[in-house]
């Protein structure tokens, strides 16, 4: 199969892994052939690098997670930051600024490379507990390390009108994504997206985009969906993901990658 792909890029929740966060058996194996086969396989997520320590039974033999949206690159197995791409911290602090005047009531927390740094007024996602070496503290005490993703959220608007106007407010310093966390602005440097990580990844190597299968369901994928040589949106994705994909794949919960990949597999004998 000459047009196989050398690449598979796919992002985690609500694509690869089911509903309730697990990582099916047939999933699982099917990675693991593919990568036999000679085909890379990297994972492309919204999570935090600590969100990826979860899964690294499951996954860990599988490398490399581009992990924030596209703000680090993360070896699994050996639990450790390859690499970073975060903000300047006097534009944090701009931006920052510039969202309370917006919003008043609105809360911050940053993902940085040593781990997480967040106000009390945050909301956590109650399915991850917070780590032991988390920061709690205002925003506008960061240390100096380097902030990979900085995340906002309103307790009173709605999540359409809090995104719409988090997405105002920051324009062009930075980029806003959304990956399905409710009501939840997901701001990384500007320039730091899946899409731009998981090229210089491929580029890395010595893979261009016309190898690249991507598979994603949310509007952060995106990026990465119109990047790779073939874009796939699983059934349950976002009606934006589904209008830019090449191709659609059965759905998360009806294990649509490994459907997907066993074809492949099957094409290439």
């Amino acid at each position: 199969m000459d047009d196989a792909p050398r690449l598979i890029a796919t992002d985690l929740d609500g694509t690869l892994l089911r509903s309730d966060g697990t990582l099916s058996h047939r999933t699982a194996a099917v990675l693991g052939a593919v990568e036999e086969a000679g085909i890379e396989v990297v994972f492309v997520t919204a999570r935090p690098p600590r969100w990826l320590d979860e899964l690294a039974s499951a996954v860990g033999g599988h490398g490399t997670a581009i992990c924030a949206n596209g703000a680090f690159v993360y070896d699994v197995a050996a639990r450790r930051v390859l690499t970073s791409s975060g903000f300047e911290h006097g534009l944090v602090r701009d931006i920052v600024a510039d969202l309370r005047r917006a919003v008043p009531d609105v809360a911050f927390a940053a993902e940085r490379g040593s781990g997480l740094w967040f106000e009390s007024e945050f909301p956590h996602d109650p399915s991850h507990v917070v780590p032991g070496d988390a920061v709690e503290a205002a925003i506008d005490d960061l240390d100096d390390e380097a902030v990979g993703k900085l995340l906002a959220k309103s307790a009173t608007l709605g999540d359409d009108e809090f995104l719409e106007r988090a997405t105002a407010v920051v324009g062009d310093r930075a980029h806003v994504a959304f990956s399905g966390a409710g009501g939840l602005a997901e701001i990384n440097a500007a320039g730091v997206t899946k899409a731009v990580a998981l090229e210089r990844w491929s580029a890395r190597l010595g893979i261009g985009a016309e190898r690249v299968w991507a598979f994603g369901d949310m509007p952060n994928d995106v990026p990465m969906i119109r990047w790779a040589g073939v874009g796939w949106a699983v059934a349950n994705a976002h009606a934006e993901v589904r209008a830019v994909a090449d191709r659609v794949c059965p759905s998360n919960d009806d294990d649509g990658v490994a459907v997907t990949l066993e074809r492949l597999l099957q094409q290439m004998v």
